[in-house]
């Protein structure tokens, strides 16, 4: 899989890490003149107001876009409350100060929003990667 990729415009960056992404397609359907699989790069930031692509990117459930603003504006703000939703046949949504940690204590990932394995099968365990919708996950 790609590593992460950084795309930017003048007032903003944004970066895609495909190995957290679980394909909910919020991009997609929230901005489609920035996030666009059709088009190469996919991400376009510069195709947008600088607003609305952060408000996209922080529609994400995966955290998989992230965005830093480059025109002195505001960053995604830490939410207050930890929030955990789950999704039907999906990942569990987390909300909040997150920070992950691996068996020896060490960080691995600090982030505002998050998705999570249930099904057991991915690649990239705690983090969803879209398996379930492959291997026929079912649940609450």
């Amino acid at each position: 899989m790609p590593d992460i990729q950084r795309r930017a415009s003048e007032t903003i960056a944004v970066t895609f890490d495909p190995k957290i992404c679980v394909h909910a397609a919020r991009c997609l359907q929230g901005l489609p003149a920035v996030f666009n699989n059709d088009a190469r790069p996919w991400i376009q930031p510069q195709n947008a107001d600088t607003e609305d692509v952060a408000a996209t990117v922080m529609r994400c459930p995966s955290g998989a876009l992230q965005f830093e603003r480059l025109d002195g504006g505001p960053a995604e703000p830490i939410p207050a409350e930890t929030t955990i939703t789950t999704v039907p046949n999906g990942p569990l949504l987390l909300r909040g100060d997150l920070h992950f940690k691996n068996q020896a204590g060490d960080e691995i990932r600090a982030a505002t929003r998050a998705a999570l394995c249930r099904c057991g099968g991915s690649a990239n365990k705690p983090f969803c990667d879209a398996t379930h919708r492959r291997n026929g996950f079912q649940a609450d």
